[in-house]
């Protein structure tokens, strides 16, 4: 295996929307590379041209920016292995296909789907296993010739060693392979374009990988790829067959893999909602590994400071929603005030903001922003926590209005509308005039607070109501209190 200073890489497929799993490995990689000191290679595997869009492309790399999963050789980097873009590498996996037919350790099959899927049915039949027979192994030259007279095309087959291929795996510990169980695999299409299973190890072996860490669906290929790597030594094309770390599965609803459909699996969902990236980041570094078995709130700089792919967990982790939001939560009260302000900006305007550009009051906002902070989940519930104090009048809640508008309740709102009207005009007044409006009707405070809560902002959970009211003014709180007593009369 490979020595010397660590070298992995993070090789996405530009398809649609990135996802959290892949983040996951991007992370890990990310981390281990960081910890040791060692490199991160970004590289895109775009040679599916059916799928591979543009617009996937910027958002790859623009998603690590956010996150802030800095790469050392790759698009708008560089590096002495560039490009590292798969689509731009076509005539180094020629190169080395042409080299892997000469030196025998691949061979051209001319097999039809229809016979190939006839043998692998009868092979089943026959209770064994239903890989590619090899039948095109050993082909002679006029058999060769003959089958191209019918006009019939070939791929090209990468030829499997008849003996196991026993590695040690960085989370699962040693693995064994057996040669029924992994057959000769095709490595060229019939019109001559390389697939994965080629590129992915030529460019792991041209780009000096030493590690690579993965998904656990992707374990069934690593004994081709040693195989592969075996013969790209031979040829003079890899160094060294790099150590493999396999990681867990994550899993959605029902146990099954998280897969790109499941729609809590996109990350743009969680960067329009607001998770903060080291809070997504914290949550995400859990599925399958720990900073302390009674710790999971950390910064990236710890995570980095701690991270060994010895301490990866190989079974499957659930991704859970609602800690995920928690996680975050504790990490938007980790900010301090001027960032969390800074952070919220984006929320403060359209197309989040129901207000108009010229209603918002900054001053007004830096005064509710700490309040605010510690009740947030997401950024963008800002949003709706301030609207109160920007619009002209509340968006009411219809079950907030039911709660705590319920016969009767005109009688307490006219009292408190009384008190507060005399009140000064400070936090502690505020209550107390409530405190005692609740009094004269029999009521604690936090019934009393209620009526006056959903007239003045619409809601009834939000930010602390007699600041709330100190910042909305007199006037404003007072005509609010007026028009719900309007509508409970009407």
């Amino acid at each position: 295996m490979a020595n010397g200073p660590v070298r992995v890489r993070f090789c996405p497929s530009p398809t649609g929307n990135p996802h959290v799993g892949l983040v996951r490995t991007a992370l890990f990689n990310w981390a281990f590379a960081r910890h040791s000191g060692g490199t991160l290679v970004f590289r895109i595997e775009d040679t599916d041209a059916a799928r591979d869009s543009e617009e996937s492309y910027g958002q790859l790399l623009d998603s690590m920016r956010w996150l802030g999963l800095d790469w050392d050789e790759g698009p708008e980097v560089g590096g002495p292995h560039a490009p590292y873009r798969q689509s731009q590498r076509m005539d180094l996996y020629r190169d080395t296909a042409r080299k892997l037919l000469a030196a025998g350790h691949a061979y051209h099959c001319y097999c039809t789907t229809e016979e190939l899927d006839a043998r692998r049915e009868a092979a089943r039949a026959a209770g064994r296993p239903s890989g590619y027979d090899g039948h095109c192994r050993d082909l002679t030259e006029e058999r060769k010739a003959a089958y191209e007279a019918e006009g019939r095309t070939s791929i090209v087959r990468f030829r499997m060693p008849d003996e196991p291929i026993t590695f040690t795996d960085l989370v699962r510990g040693e693995l064994t392979f057996t040669p029924e169980n992994v057959p000769d695999y095709g490595i060229v299409r019939a019109n001559g374009a390389p697939l994965y299973t080629l590129v992915n190890p030529v460019d792991d072996a041209l780009m000096e990988i030493t590690h690579v860490l993965r998904g656990e669906d992707l374990l069934s290929s690593t004994p081709r790829q040693i195989a592969l790597y075996k013969a790209l030594i031979e040829l003079g094309i890899a160094k060294d067959i790099p150590a493999f770390g396999h990681l867990p599965y994550v899993m959605g609803e029902g146990n099954k893999k998280l897969s790109k459909r499941d729609p809590q699996a996109s990350l743009n969902l969680y960067r329009e909602r607001g998770f903060l990236p080291e809070g997504l980041l914290n949550y995400l570094s859990l599925l399958g590994w720990s900073l302390a078995a009674d710790r999971d709130i950390f910064t990236m700089d710890e995570m980095v400071a701690a991270f060994d792919i010895a301490d990866v967990n190989a079974n499957p982790a659930r991704f859970d929603l609602k800690k995920a939001e928690a996680i975050n939560a504790d990490h938007v009260r980790l900010l301090d005030v001027k960032t969390f302000i800074e952070a919220c900006g984006p929320w403060l305007k359209a197309p989040y903001a129901p207000w108009p550009a010229e209603s918002f009051d900054a001053a007004a906002f830096e005064a509710l922003a700490p309040l605010a902070q510690t009740r947030l989940t997401v950024l963008s519930d800002i949003t709706a926590n301030v609207d109160f104090l920007f619009l002209d009048e509340p968006v009411t809640d219809e079950a907030s209005w039911a709660k705590a508008m319920k016969p009767g309740t005109d009688a307490l709102l006219e009292t408190a509308r009384t008190k507060i009207a005399e009140a000064e005009w400070n936090t502690e007044s505020l209550k107390n005039a409530v405190l005692a409006a609740g009094e004269e009707h029999g009521l604690k405070l936090g019934k009393a607070q209620a009526p006056v809560r959903v007239a003045v902002t619409g809601r009834t959970v939000g930010l602390p109501l007699f600041e709330s009211l100190e910042l909305l003014g007199r006037e404003r709180t007072l005509s609010r209190i007026d028009r719900a007593l309007a509508e409970l009369r009407a």
